[in-house]
């Protein structure tokens, strides 16, 4: 059965680009009064610039899902049906677009960025036993750990057939360094959960691994496909990478900041899973004895009580932490807009600039 045979209806926004489209099961496509939510709308620009090339991109999403063996494309639309921003991709056909490039190479490229993305995705929400992944139950919940780690290994090779069918050799390095730097970025962030002696360079350090360098990858490969120069690549894996970290950050915060169902997944679980993220080591550097042995407590001895959340967001407030988190987000953003000072003025970069924008802004 075929991946989008089986897509199941569902109400839930899709991507930007998953409407009605040859290519797509109009199951998963947004009702007709579904608007965009406003932090969304430069998301939804972009996707209305690389219109045509993103609906290459989910073809080769759906086709290279499919597989005989049943669980594998159910299992897979589940994932699609729960929609997501398809930022990753978009930046790849983006960044392309941005370089001149008039070919179509980029489309497959984004496919395997997304195949990556999502492939982590399935391998997180099991190793930190998540329920909920963009508003629906997990597929770890749903299918259970076992078929969510072979599934996302199937799409990891998925995702390097299609960097070996492209044939660049410099494609093939930067998207399985990414790929490399992922998986030590996660080991890095396992290996500092609980200890609230990680420095701030400590935790940049595993969201530059787990979350930046795939967005760096994502544009770099942009400038690749197009024989753009050492100086365009270099700009556009900054811009992703700085973006990439002020996403992180700004999902950090919202995980203590957030309205659930508009977050779309459970609010808290960084803090139940004893995560060093920034909010946690700005509320705790910030705070007295009483306050910080209350972090010792929650966070290093895992011994959290039902109250102990709303504590730690009340603690959070008190000391600017979700502040402190966004406005290093910002620096960031600010940092990613302006490495595209190398490229003239289009409109793409203007999209582009619009999108680092939008990272701080998001509500999910």
């Amino acid at each position: 059965m075929g991946v989008a045979a089986s897509l199941p209806p569902t109400r839930a926004q899709p991507a930007p680009g998953l409407g009605p489209d040859p290519g797509v099961d109009p199951g998963v496509a947004a009702p007709d009064d579904a608007a965009p939510r406003r932090d969304e709308d430069a998301l939804h620009a972009l996707a209305a610039l690389v219109e045509r090339d993103l609906a290459t991109c989910n073809r080769t999403i759906v086709a290279r899902m499919d597989s005989p063996v049943a669980l594998i494309p159910q299992l897979a639309a589940h994932i699609v049906a729960a929609g997501g921003k398809r930022l990753r991709p978009l930046l790849t056909l983006a960044a392309a677009r941005l370089c001149g490039y008039t070919g179509m190479r980029h489309a497959s490229l984004a496919a395997c960025v997304e195949f990556i993305h999502t492939a982590t995705l399935l391998h997180d929400d099991v190793v930190d036993a998540s329920q909920l992944r963009r508003g629906l139950a997990s597929a770890n919940a749903v299918f259970g750990n076992q078929a969510s780690v072979l599934v996302g290994d199937f799409l990891f090779a998925r995702a390097f057939q299609l960097m070996v069918e492209d044939g660049s050799l410099k494609v093939l390095a930067v998207l399985s360094r990414a790929a490399a730097t992922i998986a030590e970025g996660e080991v890095l962030q396992l290996a500092t959960q609980n200890d609230l002696s990680t420095t701030e360079d400590r935790y940049l350090e595993v969201i530059q691994g787990k979350t930046a360098a795939l967005f760096a990858a994502a544009c770099q490969v942009g400038a690749i496909v197009a024989d753009r120069g050492e100086a365009e690549e270099a700009a556009l894996a900054s811009y992703g990478s700085n973006l990439g970290i002020a996403f992180q950050l700004v999902d950090d915060a919202l995980d203590y900041a957030a309205d659930q169902a508009t977050l779309g997944k459970t609010v808290g679980d960084d803090f139940r899973e004893g995560k060093i993220t920034l909010p946690v080591l700005a509320a705790y550097q910030a705070g007295g004895a009483a306050d910080q042995a209350f972090w010792q407590r929650t966070i290093e001895h895992s011994e959290q009580l039902p109250a102990d959340l709303d504590h730690a967001m009340a603690l959070m407030a008190r000391h600017g932490a979700i502040a402190t988190t966004l406005a290093r987000a910002t620096r960031f953003t600010a940092t990613a807009k302006a490495a595209l000072a190398v490229f003239p003025d289009s409109t793409f970069r203007r999209a582009l600039l619009d999108v680092a924008d939008y990272t701080v802004s998001r509500a999910r």
